[in-house]
């Protein structure tokens, strides 16, 4: 699986070959098709597994977390780390084409609501769980999570053009902009543009 992944990252779908995945594993050809089918049986394996990996990471970081802000950073910076560490089974979860065909492309899809779903619900635990006097709906909180989503996948491609930036120094940046944010947003403040004139 380690091997098609590499391969599957460094090539992309199309351009990864059975044979090149099976001799990087060194294994044959024939033993990797008495597995896994075919090569999208195998590229949907790797993708499954990447994608409990880091939903799992994710969970676990949250769940030891006390507070709703420490449970949003401890969140944030298991996904920082999971793409730090694994980045190639990110770039299988992340980096595909779109048009890979219905199956492949369907369970890309699944696999990132996955993920936005794990968001959402640490979103909407942390406003339930907030002593706030603001109470957002839940609109708020799937706009909150499409957000940080949203920023933290393109934040993945300046971690790679950033190499001295650690996991914890991308998670405390975008907490910074983030968390001061909503705080000021639960405690009841709305921003709206400076009337002219």
């Amino acid at each position: 699986m380690d091997c098609a992944i590499q391969v599957f990252a460094r090539r992309g779908y199309s351009a990864a070959s059975v044979d090149e995945i099976a001799e990087s594993a060194g294994v044959s050809k024939p033993l990797v098709y008495l597995y896994l089918e075919s090569k999208e049986s195998l590229f949907l394996t790797c993708l499954r597994r990447e994608e409990k990996r880091l939903v799992e990471a994710f969970q676990g970081a949250a769940k030891g977390a006390s507070t709703p802000e420490l449970r949003l950073w401890a969140g944030i910076n298991a996904f920082f780390a999971f793409v730090a560490e694994h980045g190639d089974g990110w770039a299988v979860l992340h980096r595909q084409a779109p048009d890979l065909g219905e199956v492949i492309s369907a369970e890309i899809v699944r696999a990132r609501r996955s993920v936005l779903a794990e968001v959402h619900a640490l979103v909407r635990e942390g406003i339930a769980l907030g002593a706030a006097p603001v109470r957002l709906g839940e609109v708020d909180a799937d706009f909150v999570a499409h957000a940080l989503v949203g920023a933290a996948d393109s934040l993945t491609d300046w971690m790679q053009r950033h190499p001295e930036e650690s996991p914890d120094r991308v998670t405390s940046r975008l907490m910074g902009m983030v968390w001061v944010g909503m705080r000021q947003v639960l405690d009841g403040e709305v921003w709206e543009p400076a009337r002219e004139g």
